[in-house]
């Protein structure tokens, strides 16, 4: 069995033993355009210490193979000290040195140094992706966060190609020339990094285009860095063949925001010289920190038409990984138990960064409300939810936890604290904690210990109840009107820990708002705030008093404002009031959290999927914010196709497509608003012939609403929808893809040949994802995607296939790839019959009976199983409460 999954035991044993000095590292890939070597040269010489004279420890490395060891000078036997993922190091001096030469594989599947072979030119490129262990794809080395270093990295690669790592080039030299003395490969020899992980490291070599500019900023009189100039050279990069494309400009903004936002907020000087950003092909993340050179998916160089919303998004990830520089790279958690102390900080001060440094405003709340919040209630109530600090006792678990806990609810919390402590003093603590802990390792209590200290709060207790339950509270206000007056108003608290069984009511101070609808003619119609009260919930029922004695509302908003993070559930007045002006609510942010009421009840089988729809239907037109509109139109469609019960979800989906038409043709012409619609109507089209005809007049050119521009991404939209209805052959997609053949438009095109209706489709779909290995890491995901699109009569064949796969596709591929295999082909959109107990439908029996068959198997297999098996159960759960109402 390969030992490739590092336990936390076997890590925290390695640091006590030994310190790592320096790493000096040697890349070849100067083969890499030739797509049939599968393997290039790599080369680790580490400098480190150990405590005890004659102990053993060992270095990781997965690769092709390796062509020797040496310690402290004396060649070690290969065939002895190489264990799989591991090579053994045996009788250390105090001082040692270590070198490791070796071939690494080249990577398709986004893990390690991935390699991608661009369909519109043929050009090549690579890039590097690790966390959280992949370093070790490429390099021998002690993969674990709290072993920093400084790193020199030394990339041999193509001559032509632009190259580039953490730090910038110290030196080049042509190291092969051709007979004509013009250069064909050379040597790039970087400066030394400061401390930094392995999972941080990062090369990129490739026919890159870029653009360069420069940021500047002294810090102020009131700094503790007084008269301190900063001089930070920005680079971006992309692929060639997108340059066209690449709006820099706006890229540059942002950052040069962000840089002067942070290092302001933090009072830290941005510590990693210069600030490169790569936008790199088949990206299995939305971004990655490493620092001096930020890698990102290139989705975010829009070649087609992109709402605002998609731009605020780009900012927010942009501002994301650049937090990342000081929550995470300059103080790095020493293990994955606290993966919070990075990713929760850095989603927190990404929207924080955008709302007070960009054009977006407040606009990054709402989105942070309707989209990443959204995203935490759900991972919270699954199963294998788990406190916001986790027990990753193994690599296996750490690749696993980057979720909707460790980010969006780690972030709601984060915001909860700020709350609780103020903004003050938690940026005084965090300035604090960057002083005490620049270039090291921290766990929970380095960081609670300067924010108490600056609060004067004992944070013990808070964190206990929040950072170490888990499972999500919910909150009911319950309110007693009298003569148009409250006379009552109480705020009722459940909170139960799924992992331990036992009550876990949290303090909240939140703010609850009063709605209604405004008397002046101007605003005639609007649902306005009338009064706003602070408010600590404590305990299971916290009465609030303030509020006795004001006009009733028509609408209560519990967590007024989105200051902490629970559940609301409306009182009936406020879910009546909500279903039938919803839009009518002023504020943006408090109609955000209405809505995510709604759709939480929709999820929990108290609200029907059809009382939603109708919701969107009848509230979204017209939606300013465009975030939350896109959520709106996401969860409608969902709602139809996972939360209708079969015999009535033709009819709400005809709801629906009346609805989406109806409101693309009212959008404003050229808005993006009418994008949203039309392309909601192209991705509902994929279950419905009733919209067929007017998508095939919009691939036509006719019935085009004014302002629409039908552009490549909504063409292939529209291919899918008539793919997956049969109304596009194979060929008809092949002639679409030759007009404009790019990574993005080959992607789009294995989408829709898999939805294809046949099964002949169907199955070389299956065949290419499960059986072959040919697919690189995007390809994949996009045949899944199509496979998917189908009945009963074309999916049903592949349940049993799918359950005989899983041990297999486990242990033969990579954890990414796996993980895509195993999540995106559960046979997860199923019928209720009537009657039927959710949990004696087929599917769940057969997902109940692997489990128990397969108790041995991987923890993250097992896990992956646990969470489909939930959201199925809540889907058929939801069709039986939907079809009893």
């Amino acid at each position: 069995m390969s030992n490739s999954n590092l336990s936390r035991a076997e890590a925290a044993t390695r640091k006590s033993l030994i310190k790592v000095h320096s790493y000096d590292v040697r890349v070849d890939i100067s083969n890499a355009a030739s797509l049939d070597d599968p393997g290039f040269a790599t080369q680790s010489t580490i400098a480190f210490s150990c405590t005890t004279a004659g102990a053993e420890t060992f270095l990781d490395f997965i690769g092709l193979g390796v062509e020797s060891v040496v310690l402290n000078g004396v060649e070690l036997d290969v065939r002895q000290v190489v264990r799989d993922a591991r090579i053994l190091l045996p009788g250390l001096a105090l001082e040692n040195e270590a070198t490791v030469r070796a071939t690494a594989a080249y990577s398709r599947s986004g893990e390690g140094l991935h390699r991608f072979e661009d369909p519109a030119d043929g050009k090549v490129y690579t890039y590097t992706q690790y966390e959280p262990a992949d370093a070790r794809r490429v390099f021998a080395n002690f993969e674990q966060p709290d072993l920093k270093a400084p790193f020199t990295f030394h990339v041999t690669a193509p001559a032509n190609w632009e190259v580039a790592s953490n730090q910038p080039v110290a030196g080049y030299a042509d190291v092969e020339v051709d007979a004509l003395g013009d250069a064909v490969a050379g040597c790039w020899d970087f400066a030394p990094t400061l401390p930094i992980s392995t999972y941080i490291t990062a090369i990129l070599a490739g026919p890159y285009f870029k653009v360069s500019d420069q940021f500047n900023m002294t810090f102020g009189p009131d700094s503790a860095h007084a008269g301190t100039r900063l001089e930070i050279p920005l680079t971006s990069y992309c692929r060639a063949s997108l340059s066209a494309n690449f709006d820099t400009d706006p890229i540059f903004a942002v950052t040069k925001a962000g840089l002067a936002y942070f290092n302001e907020l933090f009072d830290y000087p941005y510590p990693f010289g210069k600030y490169d950003q790569a936008f790199v092909p088949e990206y299995n993340l939305g971004a990655m920190e490493n620092p001096g050179l930020v890698t990102f998916t290139e989705s975010y160089i829009y070649t087609s038409r992109a709402t605002d919303t998609q731009y605020q998004q780009r900012a927010n990830t942009i501002m994301h990984e650049m937090a990342h520089m000081w929550f995470g790279d300059l103080v790095t958690m020493a293990w994955w138990d606290d993966l919070w102390l990075k990713e929760s900080f850095a989603d927190f001060m990404g929207h924080l960064a955008v709302a007070e440094a960009t054009e977006w405003g407040d606009k990054s709340w709402t989105l942070f409300a309707s989209r990443r919040k959204a995203w935490a209630y759900v991972q919270d109530q699954l199963p294998t939810t788990h406190p916001i600090v986790a027990d990753i006792p193994h690599l296996e678990a750490a690749k696993q936890n980057f979720d909707g806990i460790t980010y969006a609810k780690g972030a709601s919390v984060l915001k909860q604290l700020v709350a609780f402590v103020g903004r003050d003093a938690f940026m005084a603590g965090s300035r604090e904690y960057f002083r005490n802990h620049e270039y090291s390792n921290t766990s929970l209590a380095d960081l609670l210990g300067p924010l108490g200290a600056a609060s004067g709060r004992d944070l013990a207790g808070w964190a206990a109840d929040w950072l170490q339950t888990a499972g999500i509270s919910t909150l009911t206000s319950a309110v007693t009107v009298e003569d148009g007056k409250i006379t009552d108003f109480s705020i009722a608290q459940e909170a139960v820990d799924p992992v331990t069984g036992r009550p876990a009511l949290r303090p909240h101070r939140l703010s609850v708002g009063l709605f209604n609808f405004a008397p002046d003619s101007n605003d005639a119609g609007r649902l306005v705030r009338t009064h706003s009260a602070a408010v600590d919930v404590l305990g299971s029922v916290t009465d609030v008093a303030e509020l006795a004695g004001l006009p009733a509302p028509a609408l209560i908003v519990v967590n007024d404002q989105d200051l902490t993070y629970a559940k609301v559930r409306l009182d009936p007045a406020s879910l009546d009031t909500a279903l039938a002006s919803l839009g009518a609510v002023d504020d943006a942010l408090a109609r955000s959290l209405v809505w995510s009421s709604l759709w939480n009840a929709v999820r929990d089988a108290e609200l029907p999927a059809q009382s939603y729809v109708r919701a969107v239907c009848d509230h979204a037109a017209g939606e300013p914010d465009i975030a939350l509109l896109q959520t709106l139109a996401d969860n409608a469609r969902f709602a139809v196709v996972n939360y209708s019960p079969p015999e009535a979800r033709g009819d709400v989906r005809a709801e629906l497509l009346a609805g989406i038409e109806h409101h693309l043709d009212s959008a404003a012409p050229g808005s993006d608003e009418q994008l949203v619609w039309a392309r909601a109507l192209a991705t509902l089209g994929r279950g419905t012939d009733a919209s067929t005809v007017r998508i095939r007049a919009l691939l036509d050119g006719t019935g085009i609403p004014a302002g629409l521009r039908v552009d490549t991404e909504l063409r292939w939209l529209l291919w899918q929808a008539l793919a997956a209805r049969g109304r596009a052959t194979g060929a008809q997609l092949d002639a679409e893809l030759a007009l404009n053949t790019t990574a993005e438009t080959r992607v789009a095109r294995t989408t829709a040949g898999a939805s294809l209706p046949e099964a002949s489709a169907k199955a070389a779909a299956w065949s290419d994802s499960v059986v072959g290995t040919g697919l690189t890491n995007e390809l994949l995901s996009a045949t899944i995607e199509g496979f998917m699109v189908g009945g009963h009569d074309l999916l049903d064949a592949y349940v049993e296939p799918y359950f005989a796969a899983l041990n297999d596709v486990w242990d033969q591929r990579s954890i990414e790839i796996a993980g895509r295999i195993v999540r995106g082909l559960f046979p997860a959109r199923q019928d209720l019959s009537a009657g039927m107990d959710p949990l004696a439908h087929p599917v769940v029996s057969r997902t109940d009976a692997w489990l128990a068959g397969n108790a041995d198997a991987a923890t993250g297999l097992r896990r992956l199983l646990v969470e489909q098996r939930d959201h199925l159960v809540r889907s058929l759960t939801a069709q039986a409460a939907a079809r009893g109402a």
